[in-house]
């Protein structure tokens, strides 16, 4: 039997009418529907004028297969995520294992990871039941923390960004900043951040990075409110490695946060060493949108005077 994990974000009214029409497809195909069993509970926890009836009864009925997050994505084929781009980077975290892909239904805002509307649902679940989609492949950070003595204490990885900030908001954090191997800089700032070319419309964009298109293979290196001359944004190639150390003369503590979810203490003397992943996640996507056209129509840009090349001239 085909399995397709559905997540959702449990907390948007739109998002759990739309996982009824998604439960309702998938059980006329005769596909079976996986749910985290932590989603499940939040779902029957809500206030009742929250969850549609009819979707508290597939979840209770025996309709769906409820699983544990280490296990969700065992045997499935693919991820339907209803939500935002916060709503599929929970659902990455639950597959990156199995090494599915995804397909984001935007019920957030800006939504770039997300492809699909809401209004568009059901001819979207055709599709992808078909199989009529394309794999999009996106490069990951791959994050090791070490200890002043560079005792190995933690290893993460992140879709979009790895930030250091400082853990008091009235202080600053003093870093020192090394790629491939060699000191480049040291300041005292509000943090330092480490994105993806995935990430750079996320919170990089906010910090004044650059836009990097998707299939660049890319890590950029943001300061964030550097009191230092440089401190320009850093666009590192795949080969390349950066490190963040936290140094020695710092009397205040860091907070290290992947994803802007999963948090780690860092104290002085510790420090944060970021590549690119040899391991990517893979997004399913119906059209081959041009990454022009998306930024155009998230961040509503203007293009009034765009004339184009003449397609005879071409």
């Amino acid at each position: 039997m085909r399995r397709f994990l559905l997540y959702v974000h449990t907390g948007r009214r739109a998002a759990l009418r739309a996982m009824v029409s998604v439960l309702e497809e998938l059980r006329v195909r005769g596909v079976r529907a996986i749910v985290v069993d932590q989603q499940v509970e939040e779902i029957l926890a809500l206030p009742e004028d929250m969850a549609p009836p009819k979707l508290l009864t597939f979840l209770t009925n025996g309709a769906v297969d409820v699983r544990d997050a280490v296990s969700a994505a065992d045997s499935v084929e693919l991820g339907i995520v209803l939500g935002g781009d916060g709503t599929i980077l929970r659902a990455l975290e639950a597959v990156r294992e199995a090494d599915i892909p995804v397909h984001g239904v935007n019920l957030g805002h800006v939504g770039f990871l997300a492809e699909s509307e809401v209004e568009d649902l059901s001819i979207t679940v055709a599709r992808l039941l078909d199989g009529d989609y394309d794999i999009e492949k996106r490069s990951t950070l791959d994050i090791a923390v070490l200890d002043a003595d560079d005792a190995p204490v933690s290893h993460h990885w992140a879709l979009n960004e790895a930030s250091l900030e400082k853990a008091d908001r009235q202080k600053m954090i003093n870093v020192a900043i090394e790629i491939d191997g060699r000191p480049v800089s040291s300041f005292g700032a509000d943090g330092v951040l480490l994105s993806t070319s995935t990430g750079s419309t996320a919170y990089a964009f906010s910090a004044g990075g650059p836009v990097i298109w998707p299939e660049v293979d890319a890590m950029m290196l943001i300061p964030l409110a550097a009191h230092a001359l440089f401190a320009r944004p850093l666009v590192l190639g795949r080969s390349s490695e950066a490190a963040i150390e936290m140094t020695l003369d710092n009397r205040e503590d860091g907070i290290l946060t992947l994803d802007g979810r999963r948090t780690e203490e860092i104290t002085a003397g510790m420090r944060i060493e970021a590549r690119l992943s040899g391991r990517s996640v893979r997004l399913a996507r119906l059209a081959p949108t041009p990454f022009a056209d998306r930024l155009v129509e998230k961040f509503q840009l203007p293009v009034v005077g765009w004339r184009g090349r003449s397609p005879r001239t071409r």
